[in-house]
């Protein structure tokens, strides 16, 4: 029996949802999904071992609003990636969840309607019946974890994992990432320091035991063997880290620490100042420094939407634009094509150089 005076003081109500088992029965996932699911787990593998000479583009929304606007966006993006699949490996941004410094939209699985009524199981079962679908197109997919629970959910439709600048120094991600069936990226920490993202790759390389929640929503105690896949993410500071003064400086910190040595760059954030307008600086300089003989740089990822910029939550959300981003700004679909075809272009003579 609980005690009132002792017990749940200050939470307001407990509203129980449906087990993982469930909402993966529900729905399920299909062997055309399954199969581009792991072919881009595999693809991501290969790139990081150098296997594969391809360069890794992760490329969408900072966060999905609306549904019908991300799948057209999923559809653009699919096309796009066949034309320029030889030389780059594209695979879609699809962030459901947001880290708050305060207050604000914690993303579609937290408050899926936009109203404040925080219907997490309606954002559970909406983002997996979209991450289907992206799978289902042959998509690679990409979020971050930032609940540690919603990979019981949405996990085995998900390709590349990140560990976001907030979250790399916690221990229960640390944990997560070290069992987690996809390759992880750790962001470095907001003031542009480097200690959080290695000794997170460090630890997530190491077996862990945690408390976590089965599939059928009992609690358990998991034992993991660790991530091989582990790698940085450079997303800026306070000032950008993607030039190659700090892509040494993190290539050094890496050989010192005896860790994989591959390095992605987030052209968004703080690498941008967060205007998106500057994400084709840092994408272009990541090309120049891969043609000057750069090898530890495997990937790069752009904030991308159909329409350039960013809008407010309205009080009505009638009056939103579907394919504009509600939370950091993008870059539109005309510049996205035009920086993947660039990239294609450029990195192709280099990507030839490597199969030989």
């Amino acid at each position: 029996m609980l005690n009132p005076l002792i017990d749940n003081v200050n939470i307001r109500s407990i509203q129980p949802i449906a087990t993982p088992m469930a909402m993966r029965e529900e729905v399920p996932l299909t062997p055309t999904a399954a199969s581009a699911v792991c072919a881009g787990r595999q693809a991501i593998e290969r790139i990081l071992d150098r296997e594969d000479p391809r360069f890794m583009a992760i490329v969408g929304p900072c966060s999905i609003h609306n549904l019908d606007a991300a799948a057209t966006y999923a559809r653009r993006l699919r096309e796009l990636s066949e034309e320029v699949k030889d030389t780059i490996l594209v695979v879609m941004r699809v962030y459901f969840e947001k880290p708050r410094s305060v207050l604000g939209w914690k993303g579609l699985i937290n408050d899926p309607w936009l109203n404040d009524t925080f219907r997490v199981e309606d954002g559970i079962r909406l983002a997996r019946k979209f991450l289907l679908e992206v799978a289902e197109l042959g998509l690679p997919a990409a979020t971050e974890i930032l609940d540690t629970l919603i990979p019981q959910y949405i996990g085995d439709l998900i390709s590349w994992s990140a560990i976001g600048a907030r979250t790399a120094e916690a221990q229960t991600h640390r944990e997560i990432a070290s069992g987690i069936s996809t390759p992880v990226g750790f962001k470095n920490a907001t003031d542009g320091s480097l200690d959080a993202c290695v000794n997170g790759i460090a630890s997530a390389l190491g077996p862990h035991h945690f408390l976590g929640v089965t599939d059928d929503g009992l609690p358990a105690v998991f034992s993991t063997s660790g991530n091989p896949y582990a790698h940085v993410v450079l997303r800026g500071g306070k000032e950008p880290n993607y030039d190659a003064a700090h892509v040494a400086e993190c290539e050094r910190r890496l050989r010192a620490a005896h860790l994989p040595g591959g390095i992605v760059v987030d052209c968004s954030h703080a690498n941008s100042h967060k205007k998106p307008e500057l994400q084709c600086v840092a994408w272009r300089d990541v090309l120049s420094q891969i043609e000057n003989g750069n090898e530890s740089l495997c990937g790069a990822m752009l904030e991308s939407f159909l329409e350039e910029g960013r809008q407010d939550i309205p009080k009505d959300i009638r009056t939103l634009r579907a394919g504009l981003s509600v939370t950091d700004a993008c870059i539109g679909w005309p510049e996205t094509e035009e920086l993947l075809r660039e990239a294609a272009e450029r990195l192709a003579p280099v990507v030839a150089a490597r199969r030989k």
